[in-house]
């Protein structure tokens, strides 16, 4: 029986509401103590986007992520070959790139000069005679975990456990059919700070429940798969149809007709689906017939999180189609900035409940699956979130230790 295994079982025998599961205790999306230890034990050993193959198709491109404590550095060597580092240097622990761009020949530290090839190899030091004995070869970049999928570049900082393709599965077959690998940036990544805890914007992604109601332009213009399915590796995918009957707002009505004749070089299904997928823990991958979009949410404190958006469109392949996909892909940036508008407000409505007095955890509906499956995967991860109220300030980790050793001898 595995961890999570485990949980689920506890977790309805602890139940109070007719065998319905039940979210995380309201104090779980407040504190900071407990954010320190997701990071380690949710984020870290997790796949996390970087960026696309055409952002670093030259050697000499690159690309960072910055997560909360650390920074990954992707970059194609002049062998062609593409890698991934911490983004650090092995002197003082000085960043040493920001961003995305291009490196003609090494990457410089700023602090002191140090300075690698594009391999990852330590080249230069200077006054490197007042380091006697010093082994360059030996103090290379730090490499990541990295892998690609459908052109899209991931990265992990604790290695092991399933590769990417294989937490996808199946669902990596449904990807393929979109070309995602032939999409190129719709602009500089889009990043903003959230006043809610990161959990409760991965909830708000991973059910569409709240469709009919908190998107209620979404609801004008999509029949949308309100349950989806999850795997065992907590991948979920739902899909949303164009509806034939026209919306009331005329942008989304145009949408809708353009994606009726435009992009005939994809089957008609797929012209008229938008694909939701969603990654644990903190990944949403968004597919649409002109473009595609990551939802990448990074826990900062107990009550902010920070989204990471970045979008990408399918370029024009002819000059015939160019004016009717740049119209497509205009309307859903406009229709999406929306719905991230009303992501936003919902769930920072929903931090604010997270303090009231005498709030206790609800039932979860059956549409909430894959918000069953995240939480059973904190609740292993980090099982002091079991606890019905906080442990003392100060006490956290220490007692999260406990129940993971307890957890690992009764496996």
């Amino acid at each position: 029986m595995t961890m999570i295994d485990q949980i689920k079982n506890q977790t309805a025998r602890s139940d109070v509401h007719g065998g319905l599961a039940v979210s995380l205790p309201a104090w779980a999306y407040t504190s900071d103590e407990l954010i320190d230890i997701e990071y380690e034990n949710l984020i870290l050993p997790s796949w996390q986007f970087v960026c696309h193959i055409s952002e670093v198709a030259k050697p000499g491109d690159y690309a960072t992520l910055d997560l909360k404590r650390d920074s990954i550095l992707v970059m194609r060597g002049k062998d062609k070959v593409l890698r991934a580092f911490m983004n650090v240097c092995r002197h003082r622990a000085a960043k040493l790139l920001d961003g995305s761009g291009h490196c003609k020949a090494r990457v410089t530290c700023p602090y002191h000069g140090w300075s690698y090839d594009l391999n990852g190899e330590l080249k230069g030091v200077p006054a490197e005679k007042t380091f006697p004995g010093i082994e360059k070869e030996q103090l290379g970049l730090k490499p990541v975990e990295m892998e690609i999928l459908a052109g899209m570049v991931f990265t992990r900082v604790v290695p092991g456990g399933p590769s990417l393709r294989e937490s996808f599965g199946d669902m990596a077959d449904v990807i393929a059919g979109y070309n995602l690998e032939e999409m190129v940036p719709g602009g500089p990544v889009w990043i903003d700070s959230w006043n809610c805890n990161w959990k409760i914007a991965v909830d708000n992604n991973l059910e569409n429940y709240h469709v009919p109601i908190g998107h209620p332009g979404l609801n004008r213009m999509l029949d949308s798969d309100l349950t989806g399915v999850i795997n065992q590796h907590g991948v979920a995918y739902s899909k949303s149809v164009l509806k034939g009957i026209p919306s009331a707002n005329r942008a989304e009505r145009m949408y809708q007709h353009l994606a009726k004749d435009a992009l005939r070089d994809l089957p008609a299904d797929v012209r008229k689906t938008w694909t939701f997928f969603s990654m644990a823990p903190n990944i949403g991958l968004d597919i649409y017939p002109d473009s595609f979009d990551i939802f990448q949410i990074l826990p900062m404190g107990g009550e902010t999180c920070v989204m990471r958006y970045p979008i990408y469109v399918r370029p024009a392949k002819d000059q015939g189609a160019s004016r009717e996909l740049k119209a497509m892909q205009y309307l859903n940036a406009r229709i999406n900035r929306q719905v991230g508008a009303e992501d936003r407000e919902l769930c920072e409505r929903v931090q604010l409940g997270m303090g009231s007095h005498g709030y206790e955890p609800g039932p979860l509906s059956n549409y909430e699956h894959a918000v069953v499956d995240f939480h059973d995967r904190i609740r292993a991860a980090c099982p002091v979130v079991n606890e019905v109220r906080a442990p003392a300030a100060g006490t956290l980790r220490r007692r999260n230790d406990a129940l993971r050793e307890t957890s690992r001898s009764a496996a």
